[in-house]
Formats: C-alpha cells, sequence, structure tokens
C-alpha cells in the first residue's frame, strides 16, 4: 500500500475505533464551524474553536434577559447570581462531583488559579523544630505550574523539581520515618497532561501522593496536598474527581469550548480549602471588617471567600450555553476521547513511518509511547522534521511553510521548557548559551549550533476531521520528503497491531510511489544547472565589482513599490522608505500576509512638492504632506503602534487619507506616520557598528539587498517544479521579495558570504539574512497568495529559508543628505574573513 492509499479514509478507518459523534458530523462541522472552511486548524491544545450555535444562543439569552450584578439583591441581581450557581452546579457534575465535595472558584484562567494557590497555601518556612515546606512539581509541567516558586522562595520555601520517572523509581512501599504529629504542608503539583507531548500521567498519583507512597512525599514526612494541572487534559479527555481526589484542579474553559475566553476556574477540594489562607480581601468576600482598625471576618462560601470583586458574570452565564452546545454536539467527553485521540493515532502512525527516497525517516517524534492508548496519550503530536541527511529542519520554516498552506500549528517549546529540554536533549547550560546567542521564548530562532531549540506541535479538537490529518500529511510530504515518498511498511504493521516496541531493523523495506512531484534530486541537478549557468564554479575575487540594476522604496510598510533611478540617502535608510503605514481600526498595523489588497495601492513620493500620493485603480489619488516638522504636527492624533515587536510612536494623518483607504480596501482604516522626533534602534546591532542604527517602520534593517542571480536560481526551481502551472517572469519574483536595492553581476547566494559592500561612495555593513515567509508568494500586481517562490526556496534552502541580505550604513555621516545611490553605480563587495 503505497502513501497515496494510506491517506485514504478507507486506511484511516481500519486504525480508528470511532470517528464522530451521532448523525452526520460532516454536517454538523459544516454547520457550526463555516469560518474555517479552508483552514486546517491543528492548534487545539492552545485553544480550540467554538461553533456558531453556542454564540447565537447566548447572544440571544444575554439580549433577552437583563442580568444586573450579583452583589446586589433586585430581580436582575438575583436572576444573574442564580444563573452563576447553576452553572458551578454544571462544572461539578461535567468532572463528576458535587458541591459537597468540590468548591468552584472563577478566575480569569488556569494561570490566575495556580497564582491564587500560591499566594494562598500555607507555606512553612522552617523556622520552627519542624522542616519546612517543600514545594515540587513534575518538571514535565507548563510554566505557570514553575512559575509558582517565585512565591515560594520568597518566603524561603524549597522548591524542588521532580523528574516524571522519579515518581516510581524512588517510591516506597512503607514510608520511612513516619511521624503522625508532622503536620507541615507539603504541596506536589503534576499534569494530567503534557501540554509538550500529550502524554498523560496516571491520575491514580494523587492518591499516591496524599498517601505518602510515590515519591518525594514517601521521603518528607508531613501533610500533602496534589495539585492537579488539568489544562491541556480537560480539553479531550473526561476528568472525574471521584477516581483522582486531588486537592487543587485549575483549568481555563477556552481550551474546552473555545468560547469564553479570559475565564478559568479552581477546584478546590473542600476537606481542603480550610488550609488556604488571604492576605488580601476584595468586594464580596467580607462578612464584616472595619476601616478604622485592622479587623476583617471573612465569609464562610469558599467561592465567595476567594472571588475578589464582581466575578465576570456575563462570561460564566456563556458557559451555560458553552455545555449544552458541547453535549448536543458530541454526547460526552468520552466520545471527544475517543475520536481525537483516533485522528492523532493515525497522524502518529503515518508521520513516524514516513521516509525520504533514501529510506531515511522524515520526522523525530517526541513520545513516550506509540499511541497505543486514549489512557496513556492524548490527542496531541510533537515532532521535528528532518531532511534526507537527518538534519532537523527548524520549526520557523515549517511554520511558514504551513502557513502558506493554510495549516495553522504550534512551534517553540509550548511554555514547558523541562519536557523541551528532555525530549532535544538540551543541557541546562546549553539554554544559558542560547540566550546568549539571541534566543529567547517564543521568538523565530529555531536553530542554533544546528542544534534545534524547539519542535512542531499539531493538536486536535472534537470537531477535527480526518480531511485535516490528510492535508497536513500530504502537506508534509509535498514540502519536505526528497522524492520519490516512501513508507517503512514493517514499522507501520507493528504500530496498526498496537503492540509493544520492538527493535526496527536495520533495513528499511519501503515502497516507492509517485504522487506528481518533481524528485529532489531534480531540483539539485536543476540548481546546479543554475549554478553553472551563472558561474557558481567559483568566486569573484575580492573587490571586484557588480552593478546596482534597480533602486525600490516602499513608502507607506507593505503598499505598492515606487521605482526611481535615484534616490537621496535619509538617516533611516533610504529618504521615506517605510515612513507610513496602514492601520485597523483598533491600531494594529495591516500588511499582506492579512490584506493582500495593500500591494495594489501605489504611494509616489514627489520631493520637489513635499508631497506622498497614494494611488490605486479605480481610485482618485490623495496626497499628505513629507514634512518631518514635528510643531507643524500639533494639533495631530498621537499614536503608540507596534513594528515587530516594538512599540513605535507615530501621528495620524487625516480623514481624507483615512477615508480614502477604508473605501479601498473596504474595512475602517488609518494612515500613520512615524513621529520624526521619535527613534527606534535596531534590535541586533552589527558586529563593528558604533552605535545600533535607526530605522524607520521597516522590520529588520535600514536596507535590503537581493540578486538577481538567486533570483534565476529560483526561477530555474520553479521551472522544475512545475505541473503545467504558467512560470512566473523574472519580474514578478524580484517584486515578490520587496527589496531596495537589486544587484546584477554576482553568482547566486554570494552576497550571503559578504560583509560590507560600497556602492558608489557609500559603505554599507551586511547586517545579516533576510528570514522570508508566505508574504513572498503575493502577486504584487494582482494581489492573489500562491504558493512559490516560497516552496522552491524552502526545497533549496533546507533549515532557515533565507533571501537576501540586510544593510546598514557604515557611517552615518553618509545620512546627512549629500550622499545619492543611482542605478548603474558600481558595487564592490568585501567577504566574512573566517
Amino acid at each position: 500500500m503505497d502513501f497515496h492509499d494510506l491517506c485514504s479514509f478507507e486506511s484511516f478507518q481500519q486504525c480508528c475505533d470511532r470517528y464522530g459523534y451521532e448523525g452526520n458530523f460532516r454536517d454538523v462541522v459544516e454547520q457550526e464551524f463555516r469560518r474555517s472552511k479552508g483552514v486546517t486548524y491543528l492548534d487545539h491544545a492552545a485553544a480550540t474553536l467554538y461553533p456558531e450555535s453556542l454564540l447565537r444562543d447566548y447572544f440571544r439569552d444575554i439580549s433577552t434577559n437583563l442580568y444586573g450584578n450579583p452583589h446586589s439583591h433586585n430581580p436582575s441581581s438575583s436572576l444573574t447570581h442564580d444563573t452563576v450557581e447553576r452553572v458551578r452546579d454544571r462544572v461539578l457534575q461535567h468532572f463528576n462531583t458535587t458541591s459537597k465535595e468540590y468548591s468552584v472558584i472563577f478566575t480569569s484562567g488556569c494561570t490566575a488559579a495556580l497564582k491564587l494557590v500560591a499566594e494562598s497555601f500555607p507555606w512553612s518556612s522552617g523556622a520552627t523544630r519542624e522542616a519546612g515546606s517543600f514545594f515540587c512539581y513534575l518538571t514535565d509541567s507548563h510554566t505557570s505550574v514553575v512559575g509558582m516558586r517565585g512565591w515560594t522562595a520568597a518566603l524561603g520555601v524549597v522548591a524542588l523539581p521532580v523528574a516524571p520517572q522519579e515518581l516510581t523509581t524512588r517510591a516506597k512501599d512503607r514510608v520511612q520515618g513516619e511521624d503522625a504529629s508532622c503536620q507541615t504542608p507539603h504541596l506536589f503539583c503534576y499534569p494530567a497532561q503534557s501540554n509538550f507531548s500529550g502524554r498523560k500521567y496516571p491520575l491514580s498519583h494523587v492518591r499516591g501522593i496524599q498517601a505518602r507512597r510515590l515519591y518525594p512525599a514517601c521521603d518528607l514526612p508531613g501533610r500533602w496536598f496534589v495539585l492537579l494541572d488539568a489544562a491541556s487534559h480537560v480539553g479531550c479527555s473526561p476528568l472525574s474527581l471521584q477516581d483522582c481526589p486531588a486537592d487543587f484542579i485549575p483549568i481555563s474553559f477556552y481550551k474546552i469550548f473555545g468560547f469564553p475566553s479570559g475565564l478559568g476556574a479552581l477546584l478546590v477540594r473542600n476537606d481542603a480549602a480550610g488550609i488556604l489562607k488571604k492576605s488580601y480581601f476584595g468586594g464580596g468576600t467580607a462578612a464584616a471588617y472595619l476601616s478604622g482598625e485592622d479587623y476583617y471576618v471573612q465569609v464562610e462560601n469558599i467561592s465567595d471567600r476567594f472571588e475578589d470583586g464582581t466575578v465576570s458574570f456575563l462570561d460564566i452565564i456563556a458557559l451555560n450555553h458553552a455545555f449544552e452546545s458541547l453535549y448536543r454536539i458530541t454526547g460526552s467527553m468520552h466520545n471527544i476521547q475517543q475520536h481525537t485521540f483516533g485522528l492523532a493515532r493515525y497522524t502518529y502512525m503515518l508521520l513516524s513511518s514516513l521516509c525520504h527516497g533514501n529510506g531515511r525517516p522524515v520526522a523525530q517524534i517526541y513520545t513516550e509511547g506509540q499511541f497505543e492508548s486514549p489512557i496513556t496519550q492524548g490527542a496531541i503530536l510533537n515532532f521535528n522534521l528532518l531532511d534526507s541527511s537527518g538534519q532537523i529542519i527548524g520549526y520557523s520554516q515549517v511554520d511558514r511553510m504551513a502557513s502558506l498552506y493554510n495549516i495553522h500549528v504550534r512551534t517553540g517549546c509550548f511554555c514547558n521548557t523541562g519536557a523541551c529540554q528532555a525530549f532535544l536533549g538540551i543541557s541546562s547550560q546549553q539554554m544559558k548559551r542560547n540566550l546568549q546567542a539571541g534566543h529567547v521564548c517564543g521568538d523565530n530562532m529555531d536553530l542554533v549550533d544546528g542544534q534545534p531549540t524547539g519542535s512542531v506541535r499539531v493538536s486536535f479538537g472534537y470537531m477535527s476531521t480526518f480531511e485535516d490529518c490528510q492535508k497536513f500529511l500530504k502537506f508534509v510530504a509535498e514540502c519536505f520528503v526528497e522524492k520519490p515518498v516512501t513508507v517503512d511498511q514493517v514499522r507501520l504493521q507493528k504500530l496498526k497491531t498496537a503492540g509493544p516496541p520492538s527493535e526496527e531493523s536495520n533495513e528499511r523495506p519501503s515502497v516507492e510511489i509517485s504522487n506528481g512531484q518533481i524528485h529532489k534530486g531534480a531540483e539539485k541537478k536543476s540548481a546546479e544547472a543554475s549554478r553553472k549557468r551563472f558561474g557558481h564554479g567559483g568566486s569573484k575575487r575580492p573587490g571586484e565589482a557588480y552593478t546596482l540594476t534597480n533602486i525600490y522604496i516602499y513608502p507607506v510598510k507593505s503598499c505598492g513599490a515606487y521605482e526611481v533611478q535615484d534616490w537621496p540617502v535619509g538617516p533611516l535608510g533610504l529618504l521615506h522608505d517605510r515612513g507610513w503605514m496602514v492601520v485597523n481600526h483598533n491600531g494594529v498595523c495591516l500588511s499582506q500576509k492579512r490584506e493582500t489588497r495593500l500591494c495594489l495601492i501605489r504611494p509616489q513620493v514627489h520631493l520637489a512638492a513635499n508631497k506622498l500620493f497614494l494611488q490605486a485603480s479605480g481610485m482618485e489619488s490623495v496626497s499628505v504632506p513629507l514634512e518631518d516638522d514635528v510643531r507643524l504636527h500639533a494639533d495631530s492624533r498621537v499614536c503608540r503602534s507596534k513594528v515587530c515587536g516594538d512599540r513605535v510612536e507615530t501621528m495620524d494623518c487625516g480623514d481624507e487619507a483615512a477615508s480614502w483607504l477604508s473605501d479601498f480596501l473596504g474595512q475602517p482604516c488609518r494612515l500613520i506616520r512615524q513621529r520624526p522626533d521619535y527613534t527606534r534602534e535596531m534590535k541586533k546591532k552589527p558586529a563593528d557598528a558604533a552605535d545600533s542604527p535607526l530605522l524607520s517602520l521597516v522590520n529588520e534593517a535600514q536596507y535590503l539587498m537581493i540578486n538577481r542571480a538567486s533570483v534565476a536560481l529560483i526561477q530555474d526551481l520553479m521551472s522544475s517544479r512545475q505541473d503545467g502551472h504558467q512560470l512566473l517572469h523574472t519580474q514578478s519574483v524580484i517584486s515578490r521579495f520587496r527589496a531596495n536595492l537589486v544587484i546584477a553581476g554576482a553568482e547566486p547566494f554570494e552576497e550571503d558570504n559578504w560583509s560590507h559592500l560600497i556602492i558608489g561612495d557609500t559603505r554599507f555593513m551586511v547586517a545579516g539574512r533576510c528570514g522570508r515567509c508566505q508574504m513572498i508568494g503575493v502577486d504584487q500586481d494582482t494581489g492573489t497568495k500562491t504558493k512559490e517562490p516560497l516552496i522552491s526556496l524552502s526545497a533549496y534552502r533546507t533549515g532557515k529559508v533565507t533571501f537576501g541580505v540586510y544593510l546598514s550604513l557604515q557611517d552615518p555621516e553618509d545620512s546627512a543628505g549629500a550622499n545619492v545611490l543611482s542605478v548603474g553605480s558600481l558595487i564592490r563587495a568585501e567577504p566574512h574573513n573566517y
């Protein structure tokens, strides 16, 4: 059976026990989740999707009923109070318990619930004869759990990280040094399901810790409490508190329902609630207090005691409709668990069996087991992709390509450094070195010295479909597998039988298929032909000249290019380059990633007239002044916006330009420009720069330069990949890369190895390579999206997908106004001294 057959629904049904729910599942998805049509959403572990019926029922409810503040006693307030209490019971029912055993404390989310426990737990610092409290947590824990030690450390409490295997390997049948009189409180935290790998930890650990049979409780006398982080688990799995009576269970409701967001809860076992002590008391939490002296009596009700101020009652009311829609569509959490696990298992089986044409595996999957059972594994698949030589492909490249195919995944470390280190083999020292190299949590620096800093995660929700799996697997095969695609049939058969893991054969029997894609070998031959065509057999001698063939400025960020023959060098780059940008009604910058029609706006800068003109087909032009005197803008509205993560101060350019842009783009938006008295520095200062170069509204650096020979090489690759599609002409490819400077005379990608260059009389530093995203797929003449040239570029440049280099002025004095760049100027480049 070849890969095409394995991606069929019939093959999927052979390894999936349950798919869908009662009724026609396809119809339900089409009716309830129409907004996701054309999107393969695989990030449910971060936030799942809400059904349309939930919103309809909720809005009908709050539109026809009058809900007042539940702290009042009037009829509208009483309705709110009664509804909120009904929802509390509904939450407890969902987790198979009652108000006799547990209380529901509403919070803003799981993190807030964890913070509440950290601040309210009766930590003992060990100042008395008894040893102090221990705060223990599994190393495979979310940042928000590990972050509790920030509070405990300030109290002198010992924080003890516990590796997953230590729980049982260091357990003891009999508790050593049992001292019934010792009542020192300790807290152990662990996840019901790892948000990194989807591994489910035994719920029996709750009783094991409470009874002091498991490590570390078996070694430390005292009273042990268990916090079960259920945020990841409850999204797709049932949780019965009758089976695992944890003391504290934090959750976030958007993980289950998608809506409302910003609402969570802490479920507290009533027998443990009495130990929690508050310092701060807010509205609604006091039975009585005096403002003139230190007198305060807390309310008896546990929920009221810890819900400071007025709860988000309208969001809580939405939960009532969320439960209704969830059970109406799926029937039960057990059904959801079976459905999502089947999808995850099928995807795991095929991805882990997928091979390159040379037989090497395509993916390195981070899992403890082999997806044998939904009891031990959730609907999460974590992996990195490998090229045909076995090298890891950076997760940023996978993310960019996935976005091009409208596939939504999650990348990075997923706020779980412990699991990331364990699975990727990153030492603590290496983590610190990565930070020194510039890598921080949440960025796109996916490889440091060739080693991964994170991975790719796909996760499923109750509305996920077989087609989601199919599209994802075909995407991987098309973009990252050296052709012909092969499948390790021996491994696949072992996984189908769900037997225990066994040693794999050194030989990997496989089946070749043809799926209409070119072989990697053909791509390499095409690339080699391009290298020969453009003389890529040897380098030019240092200092040999090249030519500047084109100069472009982009006055309005993400709008069309304005080509010039000669142009002044300004203090922030080419004069007036990216001096303006378009923002939506919320003040968020619009780019071609979301609004491709921006490229159809053709700005022109008329220096003599001191005006910026906006032009577009079917529209009369509109203009705004170019002047940089901030005093002339005393009446302008000052705005604060963000560009590439940086906060920038800008000024609004008036209603006329805003109206023009809103009419053309079909949405409310404004034109803003960077304040002339505001300075923004380049994040990564070039090594030999005295000061960080100043930037306009560009993303990374003052200038972007590309090489015509590199463009031609990519064109050849696209030609070899074409399947009856019309080829892109050279100018179309150049325009997609949106460079300021285009050069000729160099070899393909020779510019990657330059450190400095001189254009005419102006000296530049090379500030790094330009990482590319799906935006280069936008046709700058029509605004339509295509997958090229990103696919060909990705196929050629495994690892970090870059094209072009950033430049900054070597000497800031060159921007004083005398220097002008001209088409036809000679360029002299200096290579790096390795």
